[in-house]
């Protein structure tokens, strides 16, 4: 396994994030809030975790939801992954979205999403006025599964 080294500041007060045990890919983080906020049904708000990274070029970190909230609770994280860019500086925020029917209480230091660092390409794109042909065309949503 890879590891890398990044530096963070963790402004929260809340435990610094790692990964729990040998076998994880996401390290969670936590609700940096001064009092405990509700989260409405259908409701989406922007929690701050008081994090800040940074990342080595060619690398970026993704937001993504935690499972037990996601089952138990209905919440998740909206735009996800979510996506942190490796020449951001600034705080990292999480925008929960709650999908139940009841109300959600979010206090601070409350684990709310994951954090998973990933390596990636920079594409270079080209015009072009036609592209090779596929077996699968421009079959999508759906085109591959059940009938």
């Amino acid at each position: 396994m890879e590891t890398i080294k990044i530096q963070i500041i963790n402004s929260s007060g809340n435990p610094t994030p790692k990964l729990e045990t040998t076998g994880s890919a996401g390290a969670d983080l936590r609700a940096f809030i001064g009092q405990s906020i509700w989260l409405y049904p259908l409701e989406r708000k922007l929690i701050s975790t008081g994090l800040k990274i940074e990342l080595p070029v060619g690398y970026e970190a993704q937001i993504r939801p935690r499972s037990g909230l996601a089952l138990k609770h209905g919440i998740s994280v909206l735009n996800s992954p979510g996506t942190i860019d490796s020449d951001y500086r600034g705080d990292i925020g999480i925008i929960l979205i709650n999908f139940s029917n009841e109300k959600f209480k979010i206090n601070n230091g409350d684990r709310i999403a994951q954090l998973v660092v990933a390596k990636h390409s920079s594409p270079i794109f080209i015009n072009s006025s036609e592209l090779s042909i596929s077996k699968r065309g421009a079959s999508g949503f759906g085109s591959t599964g059940k009938k």
